[in-house]
């Protein structure tokens, strides 16, 4: 029985250990096309994402923090295109804001924003998911 049991213990701990590691929380493994316009779309819309959580919403909750957003706490959700070839977009991203200073996650946030030539990048959709409690000082 014990030979049994430890023999089971083992290969799954073998089947875990050589599975891929997407999809369990570890994200892609290798570079690619795709992966590296994702992160120019963050990096270029993290100014837009932060302005407007500091313009609108963490203020009302955290009075001496302003948040800050790092391209790596952004999740992309979903991208939709108008129409086939259209050059207007709605792009909808998790984020989770930080202290700044600290690196302090503040909350977690979603939001849709609309994007489209010009280029014009305007909020459509807020919504706040969770607000995660601050250490006091």
């Amino acid at each position: 029985m014990k030979k049994g049991l430890s023999a089971l213990i083992i290969s799954i701990t073998l089947v875990l250990f050589f599975l891929p590691r997407t999809g369990f929380g570890f994200g892609p493994t290798q570079d690619s096309n795709e992966l590296r316009l994702q992160d120019m779309l963050m990096l270029m819309l993290t100014p837009y994402i932060e302005k407007d959580l500091t313009n609108y919403y963490y203020p009302k909750i955290f009075k001496d923090v302003s948040p800050r957003v790092t391209p790596w706490k952004i999740e992309l959700i979903e991208t939709k295109r108008n129409h086939f070839r259209g050059f207007d977009f709605q792009i909808t991203f998790e984020i989770e804001p930080t202290d700044g200073g600290h690196n302090i996650s503040l909350g977690k946030d979603r939001m849709t924003y609309e994007i489209s030539f010009g280029p014009e990048v305007k909020l459509i959709n807020h919504t706040h998911l969770e607000t995660y409690k601050y250490p006091p000082e």
